[in-house]
C-alpha cells in the first residue's frame, strides 16, 4: 500500500491559493445543481449553502486566533448567526435538522483546524465530519429528537419536494393544454410523462432516504473543501496547505477498511439488522474511492480533458433522445473510476511516468 499523503504540512509553509474560475464554478454548481428536480429528490440539504457559509465562519475564527483580521472574522461570523437566525423563521422540523448539522459540522471543522494545524485538510475534514455524526447521534439519544423522528422528518421533506416539483410541472401543463395536446399528438409518449417523472422522484427519494447519511457526509465534505479553498483567497492567514487539483486526489490507504466492513455487513446474514449502516459506508467509501479514481484518470488525460467531458455528459442528461445513453455512460465512468480508485490503493498509478502531453 502506498504511504499517505505527503501535502500534511505545517500551517507556516502553505503558499497562497490564487485563481477563481474554476472555484466560482464549483461554489456555483454547489448551490444550484442541488436545485434541479431529480437531484433535489433525494439529496439531503437542498440549499447547500446552509452548510457552506458556517463553515467559511469557523475557518476565519480559526483564521484569527492565526493573525488574520478581526473584523472578517466578526462580520462571518455575523453572516452565519443571521443565516441560521432567518432561515428558522418557518417552523420547519428538517430545516431545523439542517441547521444543526450546520452549526455541528463548522463546529467540529473548527477545532480539528485549531487542534490539527499539522494534518492535511482531508483528515481534518474527516475528523470533524466523524465528530459531528458523533455528537449528532449523542443529542439525539438524550434529546427531543429521536433517529427515528428525525427519519421520518426527512421522508416528509423528501415527499413534499417530489409533490411540489409534479405540483409545477402539472401546473405548467395545466396553463398551456394547447401547446401540450399538440404535442403529445405528435409525439404519443410524451403523454404518460407527469406519471413517470413522479414514479422517477418517488424512486429517487426512496433510494436518498435509504442512504441520507453517507450523502449528507459526501455533501458535508465538499462543503467543507469549498469553505477551505474559498477562505484562503479571501484572507492571507493561511490554515494549511492549498486544496490540491483533483488529479492529486488521494487519502490514506487504511481507509479501504471501510469499504470492507461495508461489504461485511451488508452480505453477512447475521448482520441483517445493521444492513443500513453497510450501505451507508458503501455509498461513502465507494464515492471517495471514484473521486480518487476520477483523479487517475484526470492524471492521465489531457489538462481540462476530464472536466470538459463531465461537463458534456451532464448537459446530455436533460437531453429527451439521448440521455438514457448519457446516464448508462455516467455509471460505466463510475465503476471504471471506483475500479481505478480502489486499485491505485495497491498500483499507485499516479507513481508511474506521468504523459508529456
Amino acid at each position: 500500500m502506498t504511504a499517505p499523503d505527503s501535502t500534511s504540512l505545517p500551517a507556516q509553509a502553505a503558499p497562497g491559493e490564487r485563481g477563481w474560475g474554476k472555484l466560482l464554478f464549483a461554489l456555483v454548481a454547489f448551490v444550484v445543481v442541488p436545485t434541479i428536480p431529480q437531484l433535489r429528490a433525494f439529496l439531503p440539504i437542498e440549499q447547500t449553502i446552509l452548510l457552506l457559509v458556517p463553515a467559511l465562519a469557523a475557518c476565519f475564527l480559526v483564521g484569527w486566533w492565526a493573525g488574520g483580521r478581526a473584523l472578517l472574522a466578526l462580520g462571518w461570523v455575523v453572516l452565519a448567526g443571521w443565516m441560521m437566525w432567518e432561515r428558522s423563521a418557518p417552523a420547519d422540523a428538517f430545516h431545523n435538522l439542517a441547521r444543526g448539522w450546520s452549526l455541528l459540522l463548522a463546529g467540529s471543522f473548527g477545532l480539528a483546524c485549531l487542534f490539527g494545524a499539522r494534518h492535511a485538510l482531508f483528515s481534518r475534514a474527516l475528523g470533524a465530519l466523524a465528530m459531528a455524526l458523533f455528537l449528532a447521534l449523542a443529542m439525539s439519544s438524550i434529546g427531543p429528537v429521536s433517529v427515528s423522528e428525525a427519519r421520518q422528518t426527512i421522508a416528509s421533506e423528501l415527499v413534499s419536494r417530489n409533490q411540489e416539483t409534479v405540483g409545477r410541472m402539472n401546473g405548467f401543463l395545466a396553463e398551456h393544454p394547447k401547446e401540450w395536446g399538440q404535442l403529445t399528438s405528435r409525439i404519443p409518449q410524451l403523454a404518460g410523462m407527469p406519471a413517470e417523472t413522479e414514479r422517477q422522484l418517488t424512486a429517487l427519494s426512496r433510494f436518498g432516504l435509504a442512504v441520507f447519511p453517507a450523502v449528507l457526509a459526501l455533501q458535508s465534505l465538499l462543503a467543507l473543501a469549498l469553505a477551505w479553498a474559498l477562505y484562503h483567497r479571501l484572507s492571507r492567514a493561511r490554515l494549511g496547505a492549498p486544496l490540491r487539483p483533483l488529479r492529486e486526489f488521494r487519502f490514506n490507504d487504511q481507509l479501504v477498511w471501510g469499504l470492507i466492513v461495508g461489504l461485511t455487513i451488508v452480505f453477512l446474514p447475521t448482520l441483517q439488522t445493521f444492513r443500513g449502516v453497510g450501505r451507508n459506508l458503501l455509498v461513502f467509501f465507494g464515492a471517495l474511492y471514484a473521486i480518487r479514481g476520477l483523479g487517475v484518470l484526470a492524471w492521465f488525460l489531457a489538462p481540462g480533458a476530464l472536466a470538459a467531458t463531465l461537463t458534456i455528459g451532464f448537459a446530455m442528461l436533460w437531453l429527451p433522445v439521448i440521455q438514457v445513453v448519457a446516464a448508462f455512460g455516467f455509471i460505466l465512468l463510475l465503476i471504471a473510476a471506483f475500479g481505478l480508485g480502489l486499485g491505485d490503493t495497491w498500483a499507485d498509478w499516479r507513481r508511474r511516468t506521468r504523459p508529456t502531453s
